[in-house]
């Protein structure tokens, strides 16, 4: 894999970083980079594709870096210009070039789970590792449905997390899954099955969260040139002994990514557009302008943009929010939450107590440590009304914790954050991108 250009703007792995407001609420468009969750999926489908695909948009940050490294152990030709954003896949056609390859996903989900089963694909023997907090995420019930559909699939260790062995041939056939506690079970399932020989049959046992993520692997499987698979009353229907095509795809900017600059603007009472992230995105998490209006925010939104601007005063609306389809959006309501009218209540994400670190627990401890009060259930929190104090918050090697408190940093001077590197997972200059809004960020 040949790579040029720079890295992230960040020094390496700074201990803390002190976020210091803006002298005026900010005016400003702020864009960012492209999405993680497209680009993984993009790489994914471009490597099992048959022949060449360009991608443009790419993100370069930890997680897509995680992605092309697995892809090139796999043996898949990839050419990567990070400095124009843009990957050459050479397509695998569906069976990997090297028959045994040791993979790392890092702390990335989409890594870990999204290879398990493609790698599974061919008939050659793979193992996928990861940090140690990935060795703490679920993977199990991917590896079960794997068994059900013909692969061998194992957790070393026997925790149901990585480190994992897998090896085909993936048949197809049907299998149950339950992927409540996270949907990239079953994205995984979805990305790799058109590829085995025959049909398949996918049940789903209980709820599914992060709905969106599905809906945006559906699409991506079409725009690949396959026959997307087809939902019937909680059974998922895949055609086999299909083929990806390669072709051209511009990744959109991340939703996400997009979230801390917007909810900067309803804190600040300032006004911030970005560019990229509108009412026609891919990703779920464009809809999170719907939280910020309910919360009194003006929004003004098109096909390819999102405007937010924030109360004049200052004060924003509390809202009860169910925030299952864009639960990473988690930590982004509930660091404005301290400055609602009333409590603000986020409900059904019980599921991210298995990503990067247990956002709920998290969430709760950092926050009640700036003196604001917290109620902490199974599936959600409380946040009561507060003015959080100055302090030094810990980011649990959670890129998602520390963004989101370096956006309440706008509004409350000294507070330092543990570990902004961590942010580089999935952006690796947000700090520099935080400056735009008139923010002044110092690291030590």
């Amino acid at each position: 894999m040949t790579v040029q250009g720079t890295g992230s703007t960040v020094p390496d792995r700074p201990r803390t970083a002190l976020v210091e407001p803006p002298p005026e609420p900010p005016d400003a468009v702020v864009p960012v980079p492209g999405s993680k969750s497209i680009t993984n999926r993009a790489l994914l489908l471009a490597a099992l594709a048959v022949g060449p695909s360009e991608l443009d948009g790419v993100l370069w940050a930890d997680d897509t870096e995680r992605m092309l490294d697995c892809l090139a152990r796999l043996g898949v030709a990839l050419e990567a210009d990070r400095e124009g954003g843009r990957v050459r896949v050479e397509g695998a056609g569906g069976r990997w070039p090297a028959e045994h390859a040791d993979l790392f996903a890092g702390n990335a989900g989409t890594v870990a789970r999204f290879l398990a089963a493609a790698a599974a694909l061919a008939p050659g023997r793979y193992r996928i590792d990861g940090t140690p907090r990935m060795r703490r995420r679920p993977i199990a019930p991917l590896l079960e449905s794997l068994r059900d559909l013909g692969a061998e699939a194992v957790d070393e260790e026997g925790t149901g997390c990585p480190p994992v062995r897998v090896a085909g041939p993936l048949l197809g056939g049907i299998t149950r899954v339950d992927a409540a506690l996270s949907s990239q079970f079953l994205s995984a399932l979805l990305l790799a099955l058109p590829l085995a020989p025959s049909d398949s049959r996918i049940d789903l046992i209980g709820s599914l969260p992060a709905r969106p993520y599905v809906d945006m692997t559906v699409r991506m499987i079409a725009a690949y040139g396959a026959e997307p698979p087809v939902e019937e009353q909680g059974r998922w229907l895949v055609r086999g002994g299909q083929a990806y095509r390669g072709r051209r795809y511009s990744v959109e900017p991340d939703a996400s990514s997009a979230s801390y600059f917007l909810a900067a603007a309803a804190l600040t009472g300032g006004r911030v557009t970005v560019p990229g992230v509108g009412s026609g995105s891919l990703q779920g998490d464009a809809a999170f302008v719907e939280v910020l209006r309910a919360m009194g925010c003006g929004v003004a939104q098109d096909e390819t943009a999102t405007t937010v601007e924030g109360p004049a005063d200052g004060r924003l609306r509390a809202v009860d929010v169910d925030l299952n389809a864009m639960s990473d959006l988690t930590p982004t309501v509930a660091v404005l939450a301290p400055f609602a009218d009333g409590p603000v209540r986020i409900r059904n994400v019980g599921h991210i107590r298995v990503q990067e670190s247990d956002r709920l627990q998290a969430l709760a401890a950092e926050l009640g440590r700036l003196g604001v009060p917290v109620e902490e259930t199974a599936d959600g929190l409380t946040i009561h009304p507060a003015r959080p104090r100055p302090g030094r918050v810990r980011t649990y090697d959670d890129h998602r914790l520390a963004m989101a408190f370096s956006v309440l940093a706008l509004r409350v001077p000294g507070l330092e954050i543990d570990d902004p590197g961590c942010a580089a997972k999935t952006f690796p200059d947000f700090y520099r991108r935080l400056e735009l809004l008139g923010a002044r960020v110092r690291f030590a």
